[in-house]
């Protein structure tokens, strides 16, 4: 009988006094690092075709395990097997089809403009892939955030050690037990590493770190990756991502958005709105839509409702319902079991700056709603606090839109609906400050994990004219140069010297 995922990451979050599991991890870790980098130093993750491959292998094991990852996904956060098909399967499965049908294009070496230096010779930004790249999930979308970033690794010609988080144990698992079924075994590896062991396994030196999850983990990641100088990329939930709604908007379309994007997953999302600045003239249409749209998606006991999901673990209901508590007023919701690791739905009203809910990250199903009186002060408070990852704002009003896009820094923004930016492969997305660093999706994520290497193919025919360049200086080449910089520059808007 297989050893059950939950009983297996138990082992792994032994204590420190138990060097012996963190060490066995370690070691794992060095070996799969070395297959793949031997397989990587030979070329096989290289051609074009063998990138097609996998990614078509990656396609039908979505395809092939549909039913086996809503199992999983169910068992981890009691996902709606309609949330786990459109929100991980689906995403997943757009990502690797846009890749299959435009690597050959990325592939390309992409020419650059000539000047009148390099007019006989070939100027070229060529993307090479980086080497062996470690790629961290989160347990929110298990799926999604370990096989989007996969996607992009694999389009890029990079070999690569994949580690799920421990939270979702189920899917974690799965796709441990599933990858090396599909995909090469040289130059693709799961492990199952503690959310402590990072730091160590950073250590060992990548090629480049991709890491989802919270700021505190991705703090350690990024001090690992520094002592090795390995390039990372972080996506953070380390902004409340905010949602201003204005007095001119459609209350009604704008709530049902709201609900589903910050419900959505048990609300355990890190780009779903995280509190609503609401207009004044505004607040008590939008509390009561709010209250008609949680009763028209969830019934009148959500914990009843097939399609409402439950919270990945204790701890996090602990946390959650303690934040809730403290914080503000109950105006829809606050019913807590937590035997069955349910939160309700909850809409807290009349929450200020202060309160608990608002200075840290919350993944469960709360929606504080906060009030302003204008455009100026909603702003001013989304620009007091770290940059988020996501700015939304509902209004009919175009100026409103324009200024809350410019007036404000986020990672994404969206108008007049939730979290469809962050689900687009044409749309990088990622972090910025707190919220993280880099982008990825599409050819953003072929981007991220390859090197563009500059590179100029000289003619050997020219000497005639570069010879001005050598020693001994004189003052004839130098005028020589000088007027023929002169020249470029009349051409083409910029200074060139030989």
């Amino acid at each position: 009988m297989r050893t059950p995922p939950t009983r297996w990451f138990k082992a792994l979050r032994r204590n420190r006094l138990e060097e012996p599991c963190m060490k066995t991890c370690l070691l794992e870790c060095m070996e799969l690092l070395k297959r793949a980098r031997a397989a990587f130093q030979a070329g096989r993750a290289f051609d074009e075709s063998f990138r097609q491959v996998q990614l078509e292998a990656l396609v039908r094991m979505l395809v092939e395990h549909e039913c086996d990852f809503v199992d999983a996904l169910g068992r981890d956060l009691h996902k709606p097997r309609f949330e786990t098909v459109v929100s991980e399967l689906i995403l997943v499965k757009n990502e690797a089809l846009h890749a299959i049908n435009n690597l050959k294009k990325w592939m390309e070496p992409q020419p650059v403009e000539r000047n009148l230096t390099t007019t006989l010779d070939e100027c070229l930004v060529v993307c090479e892939p980086l080497g062996v790249v470690l790629i961290v999930g989160a347990w929110c979308s298990p799926v999604q955030l370990c096989l989007v970033p996969l996607v992009g690794a694999i389009a890029a010609g990079n070999c690569v050690i994949l580690n799920p988080s421990e939270c979702s144990s189920h899917t974690s698992e799965l796709l441990h037990h599933l990858i090396p079924s599909y995909l090469d075994n040289e130059c693709y590896h799961v492990t199952l590493a503690g959310v402590n062991d990072l730091a160590e396994i950073v250590d060992l030196k990548f090629d480049h770190v991709f890491f989802t999850g919270n700021r505190e983990d991705g703090g350690r990641v990024a001090q690992a990756a520094a002592r090795t100088l390995t390039p990372v990329t972080l996506v953070l939930g380390g902004g409340k991502n905010p949602c201003y709604v204005d007095q001119q908007c459609d209350i009604p379309t704008t709530a049902r958005r709201i609900t589903w994007a910050r419900f959505h997953n048990a609300g355990q999302s890190m780009v779903a709105p995280d509190y609503v600045l609401c207009h004044a003239e505004a607040k008590a249409q939008l509390l009561q839509a709010l209250r008609c749209c949680l009763l028209q998606f969830y019934g009148s006991d959500p914990q009843e409702s097939r399609s409402f999901g439950r919270i990945v673990n204790l701890e996090n209901v602990h946390l959650t319902t303690d934040l809730l508590r403290r914080s503000g007023k109950v105006a829809v919701g606050g019913q807590v079991n937590e035997a069955d690791k349910y939160i309700a739905p909850t809409v807290l009203c009349d929450v200020i700056d202060s309160d608990p809910i608002m200075q840290q990250e919350v993944f469960g199903p709360v929606l504080p709603i906060l009030t302003v009186n204008s455009i100026d002060e909603a702003i001013s408070f989304i620009s007091r606090r770290e940059k988020p990852l996501c700015v939304y704002a509902y209004s009919s009003n175009s100026k409103v839109i324009s200024r809350l896009m410019t007036e404000t820094s986020s990672g994404s923004f969206c108008s007049n609906d939730s979290v469809l930016q962050s689900l687009m492969v044409v749309l990088p997305f990622g972090g910025v400050g707190a919220s993280g660093m880099g982008s990825y999706h599409g050819r953003y994520s072929f981007d991220t994990f390859s090197h563009r290497k500059s590179c100029l193919l000289r003619n050997s025919c020219i000497e005639c004219v570069t010879y001005l360049r050598y020693p001994p200086y004189e003052e004839r080449n130098l005028s020589l140069m000088t007027w023929a910089s002169s020249l470029s520059q009349k051409s083409q808007g910029w200074c060139q010297i030989l």
